[in-house]
């Protein structure tokens, strides 16, 4: 059985690229931005996503209020499920932000292919 990613991202390119890098060992879903992120991941099944990779930046709810409210639903894939934050922002401050937010892990963008799988090495082994 495939795991599943869901990659949110504004921009509909970067959601292209992921999906292409992680397409063909992933079932790879995705959103454009954390209010479909928060709705998608309400709607699937629990344990459906695996890994979620989670822009910061973005219009009408940004990740970090994304990763809360997914944090804080009544279910236990919310409170266990793998987050990374996605961003272009890499500093110390923006890193503490993503744990605080409860993300697991901060990759910087433009994504370093290396450290892409370095994540997926620790998360599905």
């Amino acid at each position: 059985m495939q795991n599943t990613v869901l990659v949110v991202d504004d921009m509909e390119i970067n959601r292209e690229i992921l999906t292409e890098i992680l397409g063909e060992e992933y079932r790879v879903e995705t959103a454009e931005n954390g209010q479909k992120a928060v709705e998608r991941f309400a709607a699937a099944p629990e344990g459906y996503f695996d890994l979620i990779f989670m822009d910061i930046q973005m219009p009408v709810m940004d990740g970090y209020e994304a990763v809360r409210r997914i944090r804080a639903m009544e279910r236990a894939d919310g409170k266990s499920v793998w987050i990374v934050a996605m961003t272009a922002n890499a500093f110390v401050e923006d890193v503490r932000l993503s744990r605080q937010a409860g993300m697991n892990e901060h990759l910087s963008k433009p994504v370093d292919l290396e450290r892409l799988q370095d994540v997926l090495r620790r998360q599905f082994g």
